[in-house]
Order: structure tokens, then C-alpha cells, then sequence
């Protein structure tokens, strides 16, 4: 059983006890988020398909830990100007356990 689900900004591809790595969700680790927008879930041979969202369907899942991404390095130039810059950025995460899908 799998389902999609709309959450911080992107469309991600949830299986029961699988791992994924969103953008920083608030919580305690170790807590319990519980994602309503359901887009499109298969449980066996059935599908399940929302309009935009399946109504009464959700994901629930435990947060593991919070972390940093790798670093992601911008380096910028104007020819022949003698100007160069170098930037570097981190993206915040969270990495959840998906516990329950409920269509």
C-alpha cells in the first residue's frame, strides 16, 4: 500500500514503514505528524483517487530526527569585471517513518 500525499511544498511518494526526507517540519522528534491531503492511494488491486484530495484519508508518521542536507554551493561570476562570489546553503530536514495510511 502506497500513497501520495501533498506536504511542505512537494508531492511525496509514502509507503507503510518506508523513510523520507521533507523540508523541516515544527515538532518534537519522536512526535506524530498526521498529513490530510491525500492525493492518490492503491491498497492492493483498488485505487483510490482525490479531487484535489481524497476525503477522510491520512498519513500518519513518527518523526525520526532533524537534520541538514549536504551543502549546496552557488558560485557566481561577471567576466572580464573582477567579480566573483561564492555562496553556500544548507537545507533544514526532517527525516519521518511512515506508521499509518487510512483511506
Amino acid at each position: 500500500m502506497y500513497a501520495i500525499v501533498a506536504a511542505s511544498g512537494r508531492q511525496l511518494v509514502l509507503e507503510k514503514n518506508g523513510e523520507v526526507l521533507v523540508n523541516r517540519i515544527s515538532g518534537k522528534e519522536a512526535g506524530i505528524v498526521k498529513f490530510k491531503n491525500v492525493l492518490f492511494a492503491r491498497e492492493k488491486n483498488s485505487y483510490h483517487v482525490g479531487t484535489p484530495f481524497i476525503k477522510d484519508a491520512y498519513v500518519t508518521c513518527e518523526i525520526l530526527s532533524h537534520t541538514r542536507g549536504k551543502k549546496v554551493i552557488a558560485f557566481k561570476y561577471k567576466r572580464r569585471k573582477s567579480k566573483k562570489w561564492k555562496v553556500g546553503h544548507r537545507q533544514d530536514l526532517t527525516r519521518l517513518k511512515v506508521k499509518e495510511i487510512k483511506v
